[in-house]
């Protein structure tokens, strides 16, 4: 894997680039990054410092984003199919139409979050904190759901959602299970 600085990443990218495949980007620190349609499938950026960048339509399959910081970005229709995002911090951010299918979000912070229309088939929300999130047309079809916190969520359809009794429901359902 082919380490890559923040600072070549943003020159690349203004020079036209758009792929960047199987990076290593592990810590970089990009705030208000704008990386809109950039491929970066793959790629390593774990513990990452990237609030309120513009991942719009980005192709993200595979990524590591373990403990990354990414706040308040926009990942509108990006593809996050199999990211790897334990323990990151994705609060206040927008993941509508985002795909999600098969990602491990263990632990993470989805916070005030976004997530209307996306697509988190198979994902791995234990743990995970959801407090607030909009969640309006969500696939949550077979998406793990222990220990997670969906206190205030709004619009959350739960069918098809692997919830256990350490599962803290959206306010209006019911814990009886």
């Amino acid at each position: 894997m082919q380490r890559l600085t923040g600072d070549a990443l943003q020159q690349a990218y203004r020079e036209g680039q758009r792929q960047f495949p199987r990076r290593d980007l592990t810590a970089i620190h990009l705030f208000q990054a704008g990386l809109r349609e950039i491929d970066l499938q793959g790629s390593c950026l774990a513990q990452a410092y990237l609030p309120y960048g513009n991942f719009t339509l980005a192709n993200l399959t595979g990524v590591n984003f373990t403990e990354a910081q990414l706040g308040a970005s926009n990942f509108y229709g990006a593809n996050l199919t199999e990211a790897r995002c334990p323990q990151a911090d994705f609060s206040r951010a927008d993941l509508q139409t985002a795909n999600l299918q098969g990602c491990d979000l263990r632990g993470a912070n989805l916070s005030g979050a976004d997530l209307r229309q996306a697509d988190l088939t198979a994902a791995n929300l234990e743990g995970c904190t959801l407090v607030g999130a909009r969640l309006e047309g969500a696939i949550l079809h077979d998406a793990s759901l222990k220990r997670c916190n969906l206190f205030r969520a709004v619009g959350a359809d739960l069918t098809g959602a692997r919830c256990d009794p350490t599962t803290i429901l959206p306010t209006g359902y019911n814990y009886g299970r």
